[in-house]
């Protein structure tokens, strides 16, 4: 049979405030807006239909989206919702979704430009921890302002160790 996917289109994220949103990815990533699918002030999407598509709670509604665009990889649809209840953002050992990576090209730059839109690092950027990896390159995670993980990574993609038994080399921008 062949294979029918192509990779990750986008990463949904659902944050306070898109405006804030995408100002934070264009200072720290360089993102670009692609387009709005529901522009704020348009009547919200919401109802039994909208709740059963999207699997939200009763009442929920979908007041923006917005697609984000980068360079090199997936785009970023964000979402904001209204009348929910909303959960703090999840931490790495939760189930689901718990981070998304952006591969850089100089991780100090880039966790400068983290800091200065808004994002607060966990820690200093330092060497990859994995046996695969075996200090080829540097990694940092951080949290956007309103709370979601963020890693960012840098690699030469030349130098990873691939066991003998691995089935495909790791997709790299």
């Amino acid at each position: 049979m062949a294979n029918l996917t192509r990779g990750i289109d986008h990463i949904g994220i659902t944050v306070p405030d898109i405006e804030e949103a995408t100002t934070f990815f264009k200072k720290a990533f360089h993102a670009k807006i692609a387009y709005d699918n529901k522009k704020l002030g348009d009547e919200p999407q919401q109802g039994e239909a909208v709740e059963k598509t999207l699997g939200l709670k009763n009442g929920a509604k979908v007041i923006h989206i917005r697609i984000l665009s980068f360079d090199n990889g997936s785009n970023i649809e964000l979402f904001h919702f209204k009348d929910t209840e909303q959960r703090e953002p999840v931490i790495a050992s939760d189930f689901g979704v718990q981070h998304v990576a952006f591969y850089v090209d100089d991780i100090q730059q880039s966790a400068d430009a983290f800091v200065e839109a808004g994002g607060e690092l966990l820690t200093e950027p330092g060497e990859l921890l994995g046996d695969v990896e075996n200090g080829s390159g540097e990694f940092v995670y951080g949290r956007a302002p309103w709370g979601m993980l963020i890693e960012l990574i840098s690699y030469n993609p030349n130098q990873l160790d691939y066991p003998e038994d691995s089935e495909a080399k790791r997709f790299t921008p």
